[in-house]
């Protein structure tokens, strides 16, 4: 199977059958949005990209730039905007009614929140989907995204691959080199710190734990694999709550 084009095909038939214009993703200088965006581009219908910068550092604002004037190069059906979102953030900080020094983690889930808002916000005005960008790890995996954030989305292409795929995938369809080298990282913090950093395992080793453990599989294991394994657990098991539906309290059928 051609899976390239079988999620191309899977976006034109969803899009017609919402009665949507087209599509629209937001664009961090990631492998995930760009793939998701070129093959958002390959359909033919409108996209959009929005770049949104809070404080990004210089690498991830430019890498996001060059692989929208790539796409805009590319493709005629592909439009874009820089929406920089930095002075609303501050504005967001100020109000805040506690110590932001003292939650970065929920500062960093609100860029997340705030850029999905805007998205929606483009999407509205011009009738078109929100475009998610999680991949199979991230969404199904260890829950790393986040909730209302970039996990707020209408439709996600690329929640089947694994991060290996999409790499494999992305440099397929052309995206650019810069973003093919670029350590994955979710954009979040100041000091651009990467996925592995924040998670403690590589993708590679998050997939094969995926595996293993899905497979039930009994065999020796090194302490590395051991501590994988165990970094996999912990993740899955503390973001269940992002990838299980809301809980609802419903009322028993009166007799």
């Amino acid at each position: 199977m051609d899976k390239a084009k079988y999620i191309i095909e899977w976006l034109k038939s969803y899009a017609e059958r919402a009665k949507s214009t087209g599509f629209v993703v937001g664009i961090s200088g990631g492998i995930d949005s760009a793939l998701t965006s070129v093959l958002c581009a390959e359909t033919a219908e409108k996209v959009i990209l929005v770049n949104m910068p809070i404080r990004q550092t210089a690498a991830e604002y430019g890498r996001a730039q060059k692989h929208i004037d790539d796409l805009l190069r590319r493709y005629k059906n592909v439009s874009s905007h820089e929406l920089d979102l930095t002075g609303v953030f501050s504005t967001f900080e100020k109000i805040m009614p506690f110590n932001i020094e003292e939650n970065k983690l929920a500062m960093a889930n609100s860029r997340s929140r705030l850029r999905m808002t805007t998205l929606y916000a483009v999407a509205q005005a011009n009738g078109c989907l929100v475009a998610g960008t999680g991949n199979k790890v991230e969404d199904f995996g260890v829950g790393f995204f986040t909730k209302y954030g970039d996990g707020g989305v209408d439709l996600s292409p690329i929640a089947d691959l694994y991060k290996s795929e999409v790499f494999e995938m992305a440099r397929k369809m052309g995206v650019i080199d810069e973003i093919l080298s670029a350590k994955p990282t979710d954009g979040l913090w100041a000091d651009g710190r990467s996925d592995e950093d924040q998670i403690g395992a590589t993708y590679p080793e998050l997939e094969w734990a995926m595996e293993y453990l899905k497979l039930d599989r009994r065999e020796d294991l090194s302490e590395r694999q051991k501590e994988v394994i165990e970094i996999y657990k912990r993740f899955n098991s503390a973001n269940q709550h992002k990838m299980k539906p809301i809980p609802v309290c419903t009322f028993p059928e009166s007799n």
